[in-house]
């Protein structure tokens, strides 16, 4: 008897454990999650300006796991409404643990040429507007949590992100502010709390070579969490190989945390194959947490799909997120 108690309080910790890790993982990551899966083009996921900001239509589909209840889904679609207007639209579902959450994203952007109508000289500005629900599901748990007064609790929140692009040539930026609004939640008691959960990315980089041989984007990402003071630094490399109907490409990310932590920082390394054929692409990548201290061993596995649609003529020139590889 005395062994199926222990048992019991043994499973029950290990509940309550990654139900509060998972709490932590949620409060990081806000709306929606920020991980390398922009690389995959699909930039639009975090920055609302490069929606319909290239020369195609594009609809990707993505979905990440690492262990049993902890995956993500996406689904994004935007496109150009006439020669300056666009829009955009993302579903996602996030599962965490014992909390989950799904939203809706609704975005319009506008875009202005700086030169000629041809060329990739272009200023952007995106608005994006999102409902999203949070759930917890304690129904597992062998003991009742304190902290939480029912068994399964849902509450909706609205947010906004607003954000700036521009390129020129080769070159690419972006700054988004996230999560504008200061939304009240109160899923975990009921007292309505006032969170601040603004988050500010800037994305730089640049796309050359030959178009006959390899070309080369490097690029860097940076996050200021205004709440915490965090700070995250994406340094990221593809290169590209372009062939008669097909276009191959591999990635490499490597993210740096500065949170202040005396014991270790953040420190996430990805891999990322890729191959466009056609109108359709296809990519995978692999997330890897390195350093002393995980909060898992294992690692995350995601895969993304995407088709283009209404392709218009190229650019003159252009990073591969202005002028798709085929129309």
């Amino acid at each position: 008897m005395a062994t199926i108690i222990n048992r019991m309080r043994i499973k029950n910790i290990i509940c309550i454990a990654t139900f509060v890790l998972g709490g932590f993982l949620m409060n990081a990551q806000e709306t929606l999650p920020i991980y390398s899966d922009y690389l995959s083009d699909n930039v639009y996921l975090i920055h609302p300006a490069a929606a319909g900001i290239g020369n195609c239509g594009k609809i990707r589909l993505t979905a990440r796991t690492q262990w049993e209840g902890n995956n993500l889904q996406t689904l994004s679609v935007h496109n150009r409404l006439g020669e300056n207007a666009a829009f955009g639209a993302i579903a996602f579902n996030d599962e965490n643990g014992y909390h989950s959450q799904q939203g809706i994203v609704g975005t319009y952007a506008y875009h202005i040429n700086l030169g000629h109508i041809d060329d990739a000289n272009q200023l952007s500005f995106g608005l994006s507007a999102m409902i999203v629900q949070n759930s917890v599901d304690e129904t597992p748990f062998l003991i009742p949590d304190p902290v939480i007064t029912q068994i399964i609790q849902s509450r909706n929140y609205v947010n906004a992100d607003f954000g700036m692009a521009y390129h020129n040539g080769g070159f690419f930026s972006y700054f988004t502010a996230k999560n504008l609004l200061m939304s009240a939640r109160n899923l975990y008691s009921d007292r309505y709390e006032s969170l601040n959960l603004r988050r500010y990315l800037v994305t730089a980089g640049y796309y050359f070579g030959n178009e006959k041989s390899i070309q080369f984007e490097p690029s860097v990402m940076g996050q200021l969490i205004e709440r915490t003071g965090e700070k995250f630094v994406d340094i990221n490399l593809k290169a590209y190989k372009r062939f008669d109907q097909a276009q191959a490409w591999v990635g490499f990310s490597f993210r740096q945390g500065f949170d202040g932590n005396n014991i270790e920082e953040l420190r996430y390394l990805t891999p990322i194959v890729g191959l466009n054929y056609g109108k359709y692409m296809a990519s995978y990548t692999y997330t890897k947490q390195s350093g002393d201290y995980l909060f898992q061993d294992a690692g995350y596995h995601q895969i993304s799909l995407g088709m283009n649609f209404g392709c218009r003529q190229p650019r003159a020139a252009g990073c591969p997120n202005i002028n798709a590889a085929f129309n």
